[in-house]
């Protein structure tokens, strides 16, 4: 059997302290177009979003300034390369309707705009080598959905990638095609993403809720972890 690794580098806790990512990994999910259940949970949360929030009072919201503020500091000009979170929540508050993919992008879509952290899901059926969030140095190679050019991040830009393969660039704002989600997704992990204001309470019970989607939507076996300064490191 073939072991595979989920690390986070030392130097992105060094940078950003008290970040975590909670990782909940699920196997054997089917992902049909998403069910009535899911589509209704997804609807309630963009007007309970619209109820609370208003797209002039965005950049006030705690998390959305927090990550804005991280990005800064990673680098990154957020009014150019925003936060995925932020893009999100922008296309609720404008009033759209957000489109319906499939279950399991959905599951990731609800749960990101419920709780106003990034949460992504990534396809595992064709992964093979180990994962990490971690510092390119600037010659690793991203093929961003939709497209057939061929990126390279800054030296230094933070990167999600399986060995030199980038799954995701500047953090958590665009994503590669060799992770897409798609029909045929087996075998999926996603990243719940949270700065120093959440609490690692907040993070466990939304790990739990995402898996909790997942088995109810999707069916399969999840686990999850979440990955801190303390636990930098997990099998997956």
């Amino acid at each position: 059997m073939t072991h595979r690794y989920y690390r986070i580098d030392p130097q992105v806790f060094t940078r950003f302290p008290g970040y975590r990512r909670g990782v909940v990994a699920a196997l054997d999910v089917q992902n049909p177009p998403a069910p009535a259940g899911l589509v209704t949970e997804l609807r309630a949360a963009e007007e309970a979003l619209r109820a609370r929030l208003s797209l002039e009072a965005l950049l006030e919201d705690p998390t959305v300034a927090a990550w804005r503020e991280a990005y800064r500091a990673a680098g990154m000009k957020p009014s150019e390369f925003r936060p995925s979170v932020e893009a999100l929540v922008r296309r609720v508050l404008r009033g759209d309707a957000l489109p319906l993919i499939s279950a399991l992008v959905d599951i990731g879509t609800l749960a990101s705009i419920h709780y106003m952290l990034p949460i992504g899901a990534h396809a595992l059926d064709d992964v093979r080598g180990d994962l990490s969030l971690r510092l390119a140095r600037g010659d690793e190679n991203f093929e961003p959905f939709g497209t057939d050019v061929l990126e390279h991040p800054a030296a230094g830009e933070m990167i999600f990638a399986e060995g030199d393969t980038v799954l995701t660039r500047r953090w958590t704002w665009r994503q590669a095609k060799h992770t897409l989600v798609t029909a045929e997704t087996r075998t999926v992990e996603f990243n719940v993403d949270a700065l120093a204001l959440v609490t690692d309470a907040q993070v466990h019970a939304i790990c739990e809720q995402v898996a909790a989607w997942v088995q109810t939507y999707c069916g399969g076996q999840t686990r999850w972890a979440v990955l801190s300064a303390q636990q930098p490191e997990m099998e997956i």
